[in-house]
């Protein structure tokens, strides 16, 4: 089993920086596919940043410049470093891992984090 917990969540003024946390504990892998993805209501979950087993990295277009993610294997964390925070990056945040990236959609995600809310303010 994985368990996945997110943190640093919070409202923040448009603009502004956060910087989420997922830590990560039972059994891991070094091959794991992590990745953030943020949920609004009545709207699909987005994926929103991607990093593989070499650390190759992805992210959506919309946060493409803006956010980071990034990871310590020492302490089994992942992170989203956010910066230029806009209203529009609003949402329910969650940490996602699998086994490999091969299939990167959603549901093909095996173990998920509860969430941490984001809320930007214009």
């Amino acid at each position: 089993q994985v368990q996945l917990v997110e943190s640093g969540g919070g409202s923040v003024q448009s603009g502004g920086s956060l910087r989420l946390s997922c830590v990560a504990s039972g059994y891991t892998s070094s091959r794991f596919c992590m990745a953030w993805f943020r949920q609004v209501p009545g709207k699909e979950r987005e994926r929103v940043a991607i990093i593989n087993s070499v650390g190759s990295r992805r992210y959506a277009d919309s946060v493409k410049g803006r956010f980071t993610i990034s990871q310590d294997n020492v302490t089994t964390t992942l992170y989203l470093q956010m910066n230029r925070l806009k209203p529009e990056d609003t949402a329910m945040y969650y940490c996602a891992a699998k086994p490999f990236c091969y299939d990167v959609r959603t549901s093909t995600f095996d173990y998920w984090g509860q969430g941490t809310q984001v809320t930007v303010s214009s």
